[in-house]
C-alpha cells in the first residue's frame, strides 16, 4: 500500500458504540486507525487490543483525516479543545452520537472542517472494560453537516471517501440528504423513552402499562420534541409519534442507555438529548411544558451523577 493511499483516523472514545466502529473500520486494508481510551484505557490496555490506542489526543503526536467522535456526548463544548493538537485543514470529524446540536461546538472550533454527522441504531452495551456484547441490531445513516466555507465537491468526496471505507468494513448503513430528519427523529425517540425509563426505572412496556396516563403523557412528549424540529425547519409529521410507539410495542421490553447509566450513577446525556430542544424550543417562544419539566427533573437527578470524573 503506497503512503499517500493511507487514511489516518481518530475514533474518540472507546465504549460500546465507539468498539463496534473501530472493528468496522479496522476492516478497510489503506486505514490506519489510532483509538482514544478513557475509563476503560487499562482493562483494553492490559488486554491488548490490536489497534494503536492514546489516553489522550495529543499522545498521538500527528494530525489525522477522520476524527470519529463516538463518545458519550455527557459535555460537547469541552471536546474540540481536547482534539484541538491533532486536528487540521484536511480534518473531518465525524460525529455518532445520540442527540441534536452536537454538530455545533466543533463547527464553531473548526469553522474550516468538513463534518459528516451519524445516526446509529445499533444494539452494543459494554458489559465490563474492554468488552462489548453486540446484538444482531446494526444500522446507521450518514449525511453532510453543511459547511459553505469548504467547496461542495470537496465535501462530498470527504463523505464518498468515509462510506467507502464503511462499505469495506462490512456494516449497514446509507448516506442521506439531509441527516437532521433522523438526528430529530432519534431524538423524538430517546427524549421519550430514556427519559421516561430512566424517571421510574421501568422497561417500555411496563412503563406505558403503569397507569392509564402513561402512554398520552409519552405520546404528548413526542409530539412537543416534533413541534421543535418542526420549528427548526425539519419536516417532522406528528403521525411520527404514533409510529414510535407503535415500534416499541412491537418490541420486546427494553430499558434505555441513560437508564443504565442513571444505575450505576454515571453521567447521563440530558442535554444533548433533552435540554437541546428545550433551548431550542424557549428560543421560537414554543409551549412545551412536558419536555421542559421532564427536562428539569432530570437535570436535578443528573447532578447526583456529574460529581463523578468524566
Amino acid at each position: 500500500m503506497a503512503a499517500s493511499d493511507q487514511i489516518d483516523i481518530l475514533l474518540y472514545g472507546l465504549g460500546a458504540i465507539g468498539s463496534f466502529y473501530a472493528f468496522i473500520l479496522s476492516r478497510a486494508r489503506n486505514v490506519r486507525l489510532t483509538v482514544v481510551a478513557r475509563s476503560n484505557y487499562d482493562a483494553v490496555k492490559n488486554k491488548g487490543l490490536k489497534i494503536t490506542m492514546v489516553k489522550y489526543p495529543a499522545e498521538a503526536q500527528s494530525t489525522f483525516d477522520y476524527i470519529v467522535c463516538a463518545h458519550k456526548a455527557i459535555d460537547q463544548p469541552s471536546v474540540p479543545k481536547r482534539l484541538e493538537p491533532v486536528v487540521n485543514e484536511k480534518t473531518t470529524i465525524v460525529i455518532i452520537q445520540n442527540g441534536v446540536g452536537n454538530e455545533e461546538p466543533f463547527r464553531e472550533a473548526f469553522p474550516g472542517a468538513s463534518i459528516l454527522s451519524c445516526v446509529t441504531w445499533v444494539g452494543a452495551r459494554q458489559t465490563e472494560p474492554g468488552i462489548v456484547a453486540h446484538t444482531k441490531s446494526e444500522d446507521m445513516q450518514i449525511g453532510l453537516f453543511p459547511n459553505h466555507s469548504v467547496e461542495a465537491s470537496l465535501e462530498k468526496e470527504r463523505l464518498d471517501r468515509f462510506a467507502s471505507l464503511l462499505t469495506q468494513g462490512k456494516t449497514i448503513f446509507q448516506v442521506v440528504p439531509d441527516i437532521q430528519v433522523q438526528r430529530w427523529e432519534k431524538v423524538v425517540w430517546n427524549a421519550a423513552w430514556n427519559s421516561l425509563t430512566t424517571l421510574t426505572m421501568l422497561d417500555t412496556h411496563s412503563w406505558l402499562k403503569s397507569s392509564p396516563g402513561a402512554l398520552p403523557l409519552t405520546r404528548r412528549l413526542m409530539h412537543e420534541v416534533i413541534h421543535v424540529a418542526q420549528n427548526c425547519n425539519v419536516p417532522l409529521e406528528q403521525s411520527l409519534a404514533d409510529l414510535l410507539i407503535d415500534k416499541i410495542l412491537g418490541m420486546h421490553a427494553i430499558g434505555s442507555s441513560m437508564q443504565v447509566d442513571a444505575k450505576n450513577e454515571r453521567p447521563m446525556e440530558i442535554e444533548i438529548i433533552l435540554g437541546y430542544p428545550v433551548r431550542k424550543g424557549k428560543e421560537l417562544g414554543l409551549s412545551i411544558p412536558t419536555l421542559e419539566t421532564i427536562y428539569i427533573i432530570l437535570t436535578g437527578m443528573n447532578q447526583r451523577f456529574t460529581r463523578t470524573v468524566i
